[in-house]
């Protein structure tokens, strides 16, 4: 039995209209700390133009963002106003690390910088490079519109599971495992 429709009607998924909503609609909360923010700045100027993808309000207030691009590298200081900032923005919300200082501490390995941000909040795309050129974080914005689509739902049931409600590992050790690397050590 096929019903007419007049041409003005749309029929679909309520959770792929909302995913399509939420995908076009990012808000980002950059957390710009070294050379890679200048290229995050760099990808909201007219050359670039992020505003096509629909991620140009950049607002500085965590309630307003559902995306976080942590560009540069952070350290032990900053990172317990990164992990408020996070735990201030409402779900559903995505992070993109952009460069190598902020994936994985990039030629700063030291005690007081992170060695990647992925320890103490969630990321969903990681950007290489150092610094990252504006097309990748374009790119990523892209991927992660494209993940958006796939996984949402209009009741937010994915973004409840334990998994994503669990803290990350910070600073705990494992108890009886002991990694030690015996270049590094003061005492060898």
């Amino acid at each position: 039995m096929a019903i007419d429709l007049p041409e003005n009607v749309v029929v679909g998924r309520l959770d792929s209209l909302a995913s399509w909503c939420r995908k076009n609609s990012l808000w980002p909360m950059p957390f710009a700390t070294a050379c890679c923010g200048i290229e995050l700045m760099a990808t909201g100027a007219s050359k670039f133009d992020i505003s096509r993808f629909g991620a140009e309000v950049f607002r500085f207030s965590p309630r307003q963002c559902d995306l976080m691009i942590v560009a540069g590298r952070v350290v032990m200081k900053m990172l317990p106003v990164l992990q408020r900032i996070w735990q201030q923005m409402l779900e559903p919300k995505w992070c993109i690390s952009m460069g190598a200082c902020a994936s994985t501490g990039g030629v700063f390995d030291t005690y007081c910088v992170v060695q990647g941000i992925d320890r103490f909040i969630p990321v969903d795309m990681y950007i290489p490079g150092c610094p990252p050129r504006p097309e990748q974080l374009i790119q990523a914005i892209i991927d992660l519109q494209d993940k958006i689509q796939l996984e949402g739902t209009i009741t937010g049931r994915e973004f409840n599971t334990q998994s994503r409600q669990d803290r990350k590992r910070a600073l705990i050790e494992v108890p009886g495992v002991v990694q030690v690397d015996s270049a590094r050590s003061p005492m060898a």
